[in-house]
């Protein structure tokens, strides 16, 4: 494990009272877990301040002076820690397991420190996993709609066929929604079984392996080889390693990039506006034929030249008027009118 990166700062941002900042934010920069459940923990009782118990989630604290405490024990800021491990099959990703059952934060030192993982691997699954004690980070990261790629190499049971492949990229339906991968790559065939090397934005609880098992094919190896701009590289099953400051950046800079759901949201509405500024609710409701006539209605009467609506024009055929076949003038808006009569005024014209 290389130590030779250094740690960002741990002091939370401090809020408009000068150092004083709100409960939950402090709860969650110890290590206790995300901002939401720090705040279960404030209105569940289980948190007191200086000996009186809190359930209020505006209140602000002063952790220089103050005492904090969650059932019964005392909390206190831990200097930030984020390691990239290469998971071993056989490990949980959690932190508490009834049955005793080994788990990712066993491979870890035993200094005081809380540490837990950033989603998960099941059980059997290997490769990549991010292990921290920043809690609002790895709310971020693990939440699907930050849609963080994740990639696999996959070996499975048989040969599937291109078909059966597509079938993933085009989605599967299970009782939680339509599970689809985003990148799909045919690596090699060995024996009776190949490997694939398959890519998600949104993890769902064995995924693969439920997608897999739907098409024929049963998982046999499941390794995760990386997460976002992270790569699992030449780090040996069961290692792990600091994160770099590079690799720190990358992380938070894919978070403030366009993965944001505000970001989306309003490049929808840039999209939508022409499409309602090109009529009137009036106008639309019309027949086509009758928005081409009143268009050229209202332009014959806007004219001030003094030519009666209807008259011929130099370069052009006799055309009655009422027909409403006037070209308008150009004001800017395409309006479309009726098929058939376009295609006559251009045979006309020809």
């Amino acid at each position: 494990m290389s130590s030779d990166s250094q740690t960002p700062s741990n002091e939370p941002p401090a809020d408009d009272e000068d150092h004083l900042i709100r409960l939950q934010k402090f709860l969650a920069a110890t290590g206790l877990g995300s901002r939401r459940h720090c705040e279960e923990y404030i209105e569940t009782g289980r948190v007191s301040i200086d000996g009186e118990v809190v359930t209020e989630l505006g209140a602000k604290i002063d952790p220089e002076t103050q005492v904090i405490e969650v059932d019964g024990e005392r909390v206190r800021l831990q200097p930030r820690r984020y390691y990239l491990l290469n998971k071993p099959s056989g490990f949980l990703c959690t932190n508490n397991d009834p049955a005793g059952r080994r788990r990712v934060v066993d491979l870890f030192p035993s200094d005081g420190q809380r540490l837990f993982t950033v989603g998960r691997l099941d059980e059997n699954s290997e490769g990549l996993i991010l292990v921290t004690n920043d809690g609002e980070l790895a709310q971020r990261l693990a939440h699907p709609r930050y849609r963080v790629a994740r990639t696999y190499h996959v070996q499975v049971v048989g040969n599937p066929p291109r078909e059966k492949l597509d079938e993933l990229r085009k989605g599967v339906r299970f009782k939680e929604g339509v599970f689809r991968v985003s990148g799909l790559k045919y690596l090699k065939k060995q024996g009776k079984s190949a490997f694939l090397e398959l890519t998600l934005h949104e993890g769902q609880n064995r995924e693969i392996r439920r997608m897999m098992a739907r098409i024929g094919h049963k998982v046999i190896q499941l390794v995760r080889i990386r997460f976002g701009p992270l790569n699992l590289g030449k780090l040996k099953t069961g290692e792990s390693r600091r994160l770099t400051d590079v690799e720190l950046k990358k992380l938070r800079q894919l978070l403030n990039e366009k993965h944001s759901p505000d970001i989306r949201h309003r490049k929808g509405k840039k999209n939508a506006a022409p499409a309602k500024a090109r009529g009137s609710r009036k106008a639309v409701n019309k027949p086509s034929g009758e928005r081409w006539a009143a268009a050229g209605k209202n332009v014959s009467e806007s004219k001030t030249s003094g030519k009666k609506a209807g008259g011929k024009r130099s370069g052009t055929t006799g055309r009655k008027a009422g027909t409403g076949s006037a070209k308008p003038k150009t004001t800017g808006r395409r309006i479309i009118g009726d098929v058939s009569e376009n295609r006559t005024r251009q045979g006309k014209r020809k």
